[in-house]
């Protein structure tokens, strides 16, 4: 076994934060030490935490269609390693769900991150990943200056329903930042068809 299956086996069990979680304990996550790309993302919801599966629900179909990702590519941990900033569902707060909890990231980030050394793109998906990684901002803020994190980050808008109505008020979204985001996971996904090759 390797140190990030023996890793991945850990964080699989883990119930640092049992007796917070309305569900409990379920760890979701993707990754293997070839993943390109990496999806960091909020908190599984309640149909991730039934499947284990990362974005098994609607906001996955719509972060696969931003990326230009088949189903099958994006859950191949070979290609995307997928890591949300709580590993389990949170339950429901004020206006959806509530945020991940913040033992995920203080347990284990540093260690996972060190254990994937081709993640060449991260993708920032929401607003508690970009503050993980950004700092204090407005997510629409750094959505609109993409250009200013690429070639190795993008910030994205969460792609739950509400980002439909966002990106109605916003449509240089469609017109800038998904051609961009597009060409980005292209040539990684290439670039890594060629080191397996």
């Amino acid at each position: 076994m390797s140190a990030l299956d023996s890793l991945l086996a850990e964080i699989r069990t883990c119930t640092a934060c049992a007796a917070s979680l309305p569900l409990g304990p379920r760890p979701v996550l993707q990754a293997s030490a070839t993943a390109r790309i990496l999806v960091a993302s909020q908190a599984p919801g309640t149909r991730v935490h039934e499947t284990g599966v990362p974005f098994d629900d609607a906001s996955g179909d719509r972060l696969r269609e931003w990326l230009g990702v088949t189903r099958a590519q994006f859950h191949d941990p070979r290609l995307f390693a997928i890591v949300p900033m709580g590993f389990c569902y949170p339950g429901r707060g004020a206006g959806g769900d509530a945020p991940p909890r913040p033992e995920c990231a203080r347990l284990w980030r540093r260690r996972l991150m060190a254990a994937l050394p081709a993640v060449r793109l991260t993708l920032l998906v929401g607003s508690h990943a970009q503050a993980h990684a950004l700092g204090p901002g407005r997510m629409t803020d750094r959505v609109r200056a993409f250009r200013d994190h690429l070639p190795d980050r993008v910030p994205l808008p969460h792609p739950s329903w509400r980002s439909r109505l966002w990106e109605r008020k916003h449509p240089w979204f469609g017109e800038e930042v998904l051609p961009a985001l597009r060409r980005r996971v292209a040539e990684e996904i290439d670039a890594g068809a060629r080191v397996a090759a």
